[in-house]
């Protein structure tokens, strides 16, 4: 430190104060010399910028994951369905089980009377089926359909093919797999063009799906799709009457105007019904762009929730740092006297000590972004997500380490810079 030199004529000025370095230096000397006791200081920030990275790299991560099972549902996807509180189990964008109540004309009005909108239609009946080959065998979900579904379900084969509208019209008996049933039913045999036994009928593989991933109850892997007018009529074994279906995929042709055609489907299949009070509606049309956008919003929510709750760990560890530098203001309290003795002003020990905080701010928050970055690889790894890294929630975690830094290292700061040079020297 270096004092304006007294005596000289007035209007000279000496350079007087600690440069910002000298500060710094200062500052990291009395961190290092006592390591534990800064390490303890700084680790509330560490943990608090850690869990903040962690849980919005999570977050994001299953945001990312569940979009990204939506989407490969299907694009521009509508569900037409039974009525909301009568879809059983698995109501929703896709429908598992429960009753077949939608009638199949609807999906052929559909496709005639949208041709520019619609640019695919998939009625589905489904049922669980015993598939048998050679010697092994198991239960899966069978899936009458069009060849629409292959379309509007993003289902094309990755061998072989979809079966097609002659297979439909002459209802032949003929299988697309999902991938699980081809290596559990198959093992490493090829399963084109080999008989399998749905439900004690035999049908002739044609196509076999791409791994699907895991879809939870919509997963497509343990699927098999034959077409529909066999599946009625072999399968569902149907009873005199008008054909339904469980569901119709409906596949608009243009994602911006997918809520305009939802309306107007909706206008349409209640007026075909002959129904004029939508409570009266015994069908719903589910549209994907809001099932998503409700999953986005829901999952946005909770990473902004746990990322409070981790903020709050923050304020903690800077409570933290506010104790232990009011601690250490006491300890060094004949150091400062000593200092103001030998010139030192009040500024210069306020930066003193708000150096030490700040920099053991900034050392807990680089740390913790490290350490976040871990955390969230071992967390996705544990749930089967993988953890998304968002620039922005590092740096809003960071900036807010530091300033609670300089929050809670001013008022230890300040004590120290407005002690009694002659108190502090006879303080013992």
């Amino acid at each position: 430190m270096v004092a304006a030199e007294p005596g000289k004529g007035a209007g000279r000025r000496g350079r007087v104060g600690l440069s910002l370095g000298e500060v710094a230096r200062i500052a990291l000397g009395a961190i290092v010399t006592n390591p534990l006791r800064s390490a303890l200081t700084a680790l509330g920030v560490v943990i608090g910028v850690a869990a903040v990275v962690a849980l919005t790299m999570v977050g994001q991560g299953t945001t990312q994951r569940i979009t990204s099972l939506l989407e490969g549902l299907g694009t521009n996807l509508l569900t037409v369905g039974p009525a909301q509180g009568r879809m059983g189990p698995g109501g929703g964008l896709v429908r598992l089980g429960g009753s077949a109540t939608i009638p199949l004309s609807d999906a052929y009005a559909i496709r005639e009377a949208f041709p520019q909108e619609v640019v695919g239609v998939a009625p589905v009946a489904q049922g669980n089926f015993q598939l048998k080959y050679g010697a092994n065998n198991l239960r899966a979900i069978v899936v009458g359909t069009w060849p629409d579904f292959a379309q509007v379900r993003n289902a094309e084969p990755e061998r072989g093919s979809f079966f097609t509208q002659e297979d439909v019209d002459q209802r032949r008996r003929v299988a697309v797999i999902g991938y699980g049933i081809a290596q559990d039913l198959f093992g490493g045999e090829d399963p084109l063009g080999q008989r399998l036994r749905i439900g004690g009928i035999p049908f002739t593989v044609v196509g076999v799906l791409p791994d699907k991933g895991d879809q939870g109850f919509t997963s497509l892997n343990y699927q098999v799709f034959v077409p529909l007018s066999t599946y009625l009529q072999r399968l569902a074994r149907l009873e005199a009457g008008e054909p339904k279906v469980n569901a119709i995929y409906v596949q608009g042709a243009d994602r911006h105007r997918l809520k305009e055609l939802q309306e107007r489907l909706t206008q349409f299949l209640a007026e075909r019904r002959g129904l004029v009070d939508p409570s009266t509606y015994d069908f719903s049309i589910t549209n994907q762009q809001d099932a998503l956008q409700s999953v986005n919003q829901t999952t946005l929510v909770m990473t902004l929730f746990l990322g409070g709750v981790a903020a709050i760990s923050l304020l903690v560890g800077g409570i933290g740092i506010m104790n232990i530098m009011l601690v250490s203001v006491t300890e060094r309290t004949r150091e400062i006297g000593v200092r103001k003795a030998l010139g030192a002003r009040p500024k210069d020990i306020l930066a003193q000590f708000l150096a030490e905080s700040v920099i053991l701010s900034v050392g807990g928050g680089i740390l913790g972004v490290g350490l976040g970055l871990l955390m969230a690889r071992f967390v996705g790894q544990a749930i089967g997500v993988s953890p998304v890294f968002s620039p922005l929630s590092a740096a809003v975690a960071f900036l807010f380490a530091v300033f609670v830094g300089v929050f809670f290292g001013l008022y230890p700061a300040w004590r120290a810079a407005r002690l009694d040079p002659v108190e502090a020297l006879r303080y013992e």
